[in-house]
């Protein structure tokens, strides 16, 4: 019998002695950096000469790890290993599937600031953001394995005289897991122990920015006492071996999270038949988003600006979930703008590494210079309140930016930007203020700042994104509490960290006995 879950919770860097702590695992995991990391097929660690460098965003000359990187026969491989492995791994008892994720969730809580640490260091998270990127990895683990004991006993389904009739659920395939570098603990955590627990096997590719977290996530798996073979490490291009595991015959199920563009091309290519394949593929998508704080003019001016900010500018705005767009009353337009400004230039930028460093770098050269090149659009389309600067020269900092007086089809409020910068747009009334905030091509999270009970009603109705928080900022959705995924363009809603997500990776099966 399993214990009730209840989310791990997060440290409290307050406190002196947590702090002292996150210090020892910084310095700590500094001993690791440079480390090689092989892949990982059918329990075989292989070294490649390519290799696939991850570098700290902070510190662009510190090199986090190198790992291995996978050719086509490496893939081929591992889809082979896969299917091999799903032979008896489907067969499992479900408990025991679980038992190792229980295992596997110990393993990580007992080296939770080293964990932290490391994504300190290979993703740029400030201590807050790391802490609770690894807590919410544990929460993965702790959440579906329960959910898999419960999913084990099937759904009731009605018999009759003599006649006894069962719903059961089982296993699907190879899963081919594809996870973003933004959460590469948490997502990446996820994605993979989801289709284990549930008698599939796994061909993980991690995010090829933050592959050396992944690489010791299999070490955590193993350790715990996975099967060799159940799953497979190979990280490589998208080109080569993604396209390659997503068209492979035996590859059952793809689940992905990244962006728009990828996410579309996964759906297309999976619905294409392979020769030899006998089945069709499923595609779990969460493919970014567009999302929207909406102030109303009955609020709270403070809890406004304070959940503007934070669901712009936690982790540099670097999640899909970001509030990259506050659409404001125009009663309250100018008090709510400026007391976001002003909490803004409150906040420190650098060093991860610093504890009180509220935001770190962006991630690689390439987002930068992206997000550098809307800022010089935002200053063309608004007006510019704070920030707009960046600095590549040691790492891959941008200042919080905050644009006004924007237009609501221009396309720094319609485009997902992925970056330190919020856009601020004037709505007449709270029929605008919707009428805007479901006025793009995603639908993945929202927030309504309002004290105006029948405007909280309607908004549940009326604003079409698959997690909608009131009062509130609209990033930090907990595993468990907020199951997490989108409408329209942001991809399946699937619903990560939530009831039905374990279901999606299996087939219900009806079984029917006379007597």
């Amino acid at each position: 019998m399993t214990t009730p879950y209840k989310h791990e919770p997060f440290t409290d860097f307050t406190r002196e002695e947590n702090r002292t702590a996150f210090e020892e695992a910084l310095a700590n995991v500094n001993q690791i950096m440079g480390k090689e990391y092989p892949l990982v097929i059918n329990g075989e660690r292989i070294s490649t000469e390519d290799k696939i460098i991850s570098y700290n965003p902070a510190n662009k000359e510190e090199v986090v790890g190198k790992v291995s990187k996978a050719k086509k026969e490496h893939a081929s491989m591992a889809v082979e290993a896969a299917a091999e492995a799903f032979k008896e791994w489907r067969y499992w008892n479900p408990e025991e599937r679980a038992n190792i994720l229980f295992r596997a969730a110990a393993i990580v809580r007992r080296k939770k600031h080293e964990f932290s640490a490391l994504l300190v260091k290979e993703a740029g998270k400030p201590w807050n953001e790391a802490d609770a990127d690894t807590a919410e990895a544990i929460d993965f683990m702790e959440y579906y394995a329960r959910q898999m004991i419960e999913l084990a006993k099937g759904k009731p389904v009605n018999s009759r005289e003599g006649e006894i009739n069962k719903y059961i659920y089982t296993s699907t395939g190879v899963t081919v897991v594809i996870p973003p570098w933004n959460f590469l603990f948490a997502i990446m955590a996820g994605t993979t122990v989801a289709p284990i627990v549930s008698g599939n096997t796994v061909v993980l590719k991690p995010a090829s920015a933050t592959p050396v977290i992944a690489a010791l996530f299999v070490e955590v798996l193993e350790e715990a006492g996975l099967p060799k073979g159940v799953v497979n490490f190979v990280p490589g291009s998208g080109a080569e071996v993604g396209d390659y595991l997503v068209d492979h015959p035996k590859t059952s199920i793809i689940t992905f999270t990244g962006s728009r563009e990828v996410g579309i091309r996964i759906f297309e290519r999976a619905a294409k038949v392979q020769p030899g394949q006998t089945h069709l593929k499923r595609v779990i998508a969460e493919m970014g988003g567009k999302d929207t704080v909406v102030v109303d003019k009955d609020c709270d001016i403070e809890l406004a600006a304070q959940s503007i900010f934070a669901s712009a500018f936690g982790f540099s705005g670097q999640k899909c979930s970001a509030g990259s767009r506050a659409v404001v009353h125009a009663d309250v337009y100018d008090q709510v703008l400026q007391r976001v400004v002003e909490i803004t230039e409150q906040k420190i930028v650098g060093n991860p590494e610093n504890a009180d460093t509220y935001m770190g770098p962006v991630i690689d050269q390439g987002s930068y210079d992206k997000i550098m090149d809307y800022i010089r659009i935002g200053s063309e389309e608004g007006r510019l309140m704070t920030g707009g600067k960046g600095d590549d020269s040691k790492g891959y900092f941008i200042e919080p930016t905050i644009f006004a007086d924007l237009d609501p089809n221009a396309r720094i409020m319609q485009e997902e930007i992925f970056g330190p910068v919020v856009a601020f747009a004037k709505a007449a009334n709270f029929d605008e203020a919707l009428e805007i905030a479901n006025n793009t091509e995603y639908g993945l999270t929202g927030a309504v700042i309002t004290r105006n009970r029948q405007h909280i009603e309607r908004a549940k109705q009326e604003f079409h994104v698959g997690n909608l928080y009131f009062n509130r900022n609209c990033t930090g959705a907990i595993v468990g509490y907020h199951p997490f995924g989108g409408f329209k363009m942001s991809g399946t809603d699937s619903k990560a960290g939530g009831p039905d997500y374990l279901a999606l990776h299996m087939q219900a099966k009806t079984i029917s006995e006379m007597l």
